[in-house]
């Protein structure tokens, strides 16, 4: 089994990647069976995105804050671990936003595909899904959709259902709505294609982030799960990340 070792910045995640490659080796990127990557949840997903290209799975060790992507951290018998490892499969999300002087940027998200209000100015947001209009104006400081991998980060914060891995959803959440005031939301099938479009975009100015890449003064974004590549993450078998998710609704 090739490993190659990924790390954060941060000090602890640094000291770890030192530590790990001294027990056993790296034999870089190319010839990796196995990409491990220290650090927290952002550099989980920095990893997760370079995969696109190859597909390599990642098994992700906690060297950062929350770590809900990531396994326990453990130097030893890493090996075994790997060999046990339970494999989540996930699908990312294409974001196309279009900027205000005409640039088209286009990102992948693992977790959510974010816009938010630029300014103190109310964003006003109109929601197309499948081409089809279903709320001409959403007041609000933001709106997201966001996958089973990302329900339970921004997304839970922003009041949104949580979403089991295997579920085929997305979770369509406001942020701080208002108006409609009481709107909650809404769970689509994996295979809609939403569209947002910013009104009054000179005004009330709007962001789009990709995860935590951004992209300023959009006039829309155009969403829709990329259904040309699977990104694979492994788990050890008893901290399984369906079994995280479901403890979460289990929460107080």
């Amino acid at each position: 089994m090739l490993l190659h070792f990924t790390a954060s910045q941060r000090p602890e995640a640094q000291i770890a990647l030192e530590s790990m490659r001294d027990l056993y080796g790296d034999c870089g990127e190319a010839r990796a069976d196995i990409i491990v990557a220290l650090g927290g949840d952002g550099h989980m997903l920095e990893t997760l995105r370079r995969r696109l290209t190859d597909g390599k799975p990642v098994y992700g060790i906690n060297r950062g804050t929350v770590g809900f992507l990531l396994n326990e951290f453990q130097e030893t018998n890493l090996i075994s671990r790997l060999e046990r490892a339970e494999p989540v499969v996930i699908r990312p999300l294409v974001m196309r936003a279009q900027r205000m002087d005409g640039q088209i940027e286009e990102r992948r998200a693992i977790n959510e595909v974010s816009l938010l209000r630029q300014t103190a100015q109310t964003a006003r947001i109109r929601i197309l899904v499948d081409g089809r209009e279903r709320m001409a104006e959403l007041a609000c400081d933001g709106i997201m959709i966001a996958t089973p991998a990302g329900s339970t980060a921004y997304n839970l914060s922003a009041h949104g259902p949580i979403l089991p891995i295997a579920s085929r959803l997305l979770a369509l959440t406001p942020i701080c709505a208002f108006r409609p005031r009481r709107w909650r939301g809404a769970l689509l099938p994996c295979a809609s294609h939403v569209r947002f479009e910013v009104v009054e975009p000179e005004r009330r100015r709007v962001s789009a982030s990709s995860d935590n890449l951004e992209v300023r003064d959009v006039l829309s974004v155009d969403i829709h799960e990329d259904d040309s590549h699977a990104l694979t993450m492994l788990f050890d078998e008893d901290y399984a990340l369906d079994e995280r998710v479901l403890r979460e609704q289990f929460s107080a």
